[in-house]
Formats: C-alpha cells, structure tokens, sequence
C-alpha cells in the first residue's frame, strides 16, 4: 500500500507484501548464522535470498510475494515464512489472517452482548468490567467501568467504541497519561482487528477517520505494527480522584472468540483507594 489508510476494505495481496518487507528489512544479519556475502549490503534487514533459504522456499516467490504477484500461500510456507521472519504471535496471526488462513465467523461481528456474557460482566463488580467486539465497540459494562472510565448510557450507540473514546472523546481523550503510547497500542490493535475482518466496511471507516482526525495516528499506523493487548497497565488522570493506575486483563470467550472482555484492578494502594472514592460516589 502506498497511503497506509483503510479507506475500504483491506487489498490483502498489497498488505502482505508491504508487511513481508517491513517484518524482513527490521532484521538483523548478525542474528542469523548466514554465509558472508561479497557485496555490502545498500538497504536495511535481510535479503530476500537469505529469507528464501530460511524458509526453504524459492526467492522467485519471495519475490514475488513482497511485489504482490504471488499466489496465495499455503499454510505451511506461511508458517515457513513465519519463522523465518522471527515473528511474534500477534504477527503469525496477522499473516495468517492476510493470507485467508483462518476460519472466519461468516455471521459478521456482534452488536449486542449474548445475555451469559451481560450477566458475567455485571457479576464481576466490584472490579471494572466491559465486554467489547473486535473493533472495540462496547457491548456491555458494569457501573464500576462507568465511574472509572465514562457512563456510556449517556452516548449514542454508535459512539460506544472504546478507541474513540481514547482517541476524540473530549473528556476521555486526555485522560490516559501516556498518549502516544495509546496511539501506538490502538493502531496496532486495529490492524490486527483489519486483517481478520477484512470486509467489516465499519472497522475501516474508524481506521479512515482516526487517521485523518487524530494527530500522531496516521504515523503509528503506518509503522504496521501488530498486538492483542491482551494484557497491561495504564496510568490516569482521573477527573474526579486523580491519578489511578490499573492492571487490566483481557479475556476471549470461547464460544465468541472475536469478543473481549475487559477487567481492571487497582494497580497499588492509592489505586485502589481511587477505586473506594469512585464506588462511594
């Protein structure tokens, strides 16, 4: 791809060759037991060559693949491939998902919570909980997740998204203390998010619009980095009690895999007495 946008839907074949070259030009030689080679080299990473012969495949295809010429792969040269190319899981997925190797969900992703999994977030109080959809949309939360965060009842349904929240809602957009950090942890969510649903014409009009409206989103798009976020902590500022920090965890249901459940808890004492105040009020 050249403009680094999810305008439409996802062109997979350009996507995976623009990331088969990013995810080999971030390597370096030395890691590799690779026979010297005679000429220097001009550009960063491994050569295409020396992928070829990791993966056991032909440089014609490799080649061909990093120009958007080749077939689609199979999955045991995407596996190859994979490591070769010393990917992480969130990126073996990634490429997995680019190339159509992994079983979709042909029903398209849920707008509202399967009632066990309303139920399950409510129980969970007193720790904050919401269950969300592959493009973050929020399906259900409990009213500790409301103090801590917004109460979402409050917001139309379509702007019920987590990452909109982070990125433009006027209250909640300033209310992480690292911001550059959330732009880099969203765009690598939601490239995740693109590859696996690449027909989802909602998801791509979020991507569209963050790039555009959100400073700092476009270029952090653009370095194609790719994460769960399945696990982590964050600091805030919270308008009400001040600093909080929280541990948050997220969880897949089995029976709805593309779904997330959301829970956080006080990361230290003063945390948690944040926690108290908020649940008091």
């Amino acid at each position: 791809m050249t403009t680094h946008t999810a305008s439409q839907t996802v062109d997979t074949t350009q996507e995976l060759a623009a990331f088969l070259r990013t995810r080999r030009e971030r390597l370096d030689p030395r890691d590799f037991a690779l026979p010297p080679r005679r000429k220097a080299r001009r550009t960063p990473g491994l050569r295409r060559e020396e992928v070829a012969e990791l993966a056991g495949v032909s440089v014609d295809y490799v080649v061909r693949l990093e120009q958007a010429r080749g077939p689609r792969p199979s999955a045991e040269v995407l596996e190859a491939l994979a490591r070769a190319l010393r990917l992480g899981a969130d990126e073996r997925a990634y490429l997995f998902d680019l190339a159509r190797q992994r079983a979709r969900d042909v029903d398209g992703p849920a707008t509202t919570a399967a009632p066990p999994l309303a139920r399950l977030v409510a129980d969970l109080s007193p720790m904050p909980a919401m269950l969300m959809n592959h493009r973050t949309d929020i399906l259900a939360w409990n009213d500790e997740m409301a103090r801590l965060l917004l109460d979402f009842a409050t917001l139309p349904p379509e702007r019920r998204n987590a990452m909109w929240l982070c990125l433009m809602h006027p209250r909640t957009r300033d209310l992480y203390v690292d911001r550059d950090r959330v732009l880099r942890e969203g765009a690598a969510h939601l490239r995740a998010a693109w590859a696996a649903h690449p027909d989802d014409q909602m998801l791509a009009a979020l991507i569209t619009r963050f790039t555009t409206h959100v400073d700092g989103f476009a270029s952090r798009w653009a370095e194609q980095d790719v994460r769960g976020n399945g696990r982590g902590s964050k600091e805030m500022r919270h308008p009400e009690v001040g600093p909080v920090a929280v541990h948050y965890e997220m969880l897949a249901p089995m029976q709805d895999p593309d779904q997330r459940l959301m829970i956080c808890r006080p990361a230290d004492e003063r945390s948690q007495a944040a926690f108290d105040r908020l649940a008091a009020r």
